[in-house]
């Protein structure tokens, strides 16, 4: 087995902060993306990823022995006033296996490339892919066309066989066209792009969960709605973010730990 070859953390950092533009977000993301946790040096050569910064996640990185955890969902949200009760437990095991927390929230899930939203275009074989969907300005989505429109059920069974559902159903709102060829992304929680789908046209929305409000404006709107997981949609940004690391050299692990949410 080849030993991987290592790098600084900074360094690590610096390339998933470049290459997700993380800077363009500071002021739209209530996620502290970067490095959340750990030093500004220190050497890096096994790697971790995950959806979620949870207790469970941390351990099972901390087990596999791993320099750096990279996940979508961080711990810090707005700001930490007190390392007390859960966060103590999340950040502790951190601290005191040196285990670094890298973060990227909307960067993740917009980046046209390596993205959540990127990945579900991918595996629907999305063509004419453009950018969709704005927080502040910067994109958090992505929007295409299938060459062979889809039906809901298809859509819908398609869906569920290729995401990390857990077991769960994707549920459909079909209040749209009967062929769906004109398709919209945002991965999470993102039906509050609904009305912006409706209007540049797309024939559904494909997101993570939904609200109540969903189900009539999706109604009134007439588009289809299809709501797969807020973690089966959001698999695809860390999985590319492990491909690149390995690409750099490092050891990577991947931890499952689907919510079925």
């Amino acid at each position: 087995m080849t030993k991987p070859s290592g790098m600084e953390l900074s360094e690590l950092v610096e390339r998933y902060d470049d290459r997700l533009d993380t800077d363009a977000y500071a002021d739209v993301d209530a996620s502290a993306n970067g490095l959340q946790v750990g030093p500004e040096e220190a050497d890096v050569e096994r790697v971790a990823f995950a959806v979620d910064a949870g207790r469970a996640t941390i351990e099972d990185a901390v087990d596999a022995d791993a320099d750096a955890l990279v996940v979508h969902h961080g711990l810090s949200w707005g700001g930490i006033e007190r390392v007390t009760g859960t966060e103590y437990e999340r950040i502790a095991p951190l601290v005191e296996n040196d285990l670094a927390l890298y973060v990227s929230h909307l960067p993740l899930d917009g980046h046209q490339e390596l993205g959540n939203a990127a990945g579900i275009a991918e595996l629907l074989d999305l063509d004419d892919r453009d950018p969709f969907g704005t927080v502040g300005g910067e994109y958090i989505g992505q929007r295409g066309r299938v060459d062979e429109p889809f039906e809901s059920d298809e859509l819908t069974t398609g869906l569920l066989s290729q995401l990390d559902t857990d077991g769960e159903d994707v549920r459909a709102m079909t209040f749209g066209p009967d062929e769906i060829e004109d398709i919209a992304i945002v991965t999470g929680s993102g039906v509050d792009w609904l009305e912006d789908a409706a209007a540049a046209g797309a024939d559904a929305l494909i997101t993570g969960e939904g609200k109540q409000k969903a189900y009539h404006l999706a109604r009134e709107l007439e588009i289809n709605v299809f709501l797969a997981g807020h973690y089966a949609t959001e698999t695809f940004g860390v999985r590319s973010l492990q491909e690149l690391a390995e690409e750099w050299g490092l050891e990577t692990t991947f931890i499952d730990h689907p919510t079925g949410l």
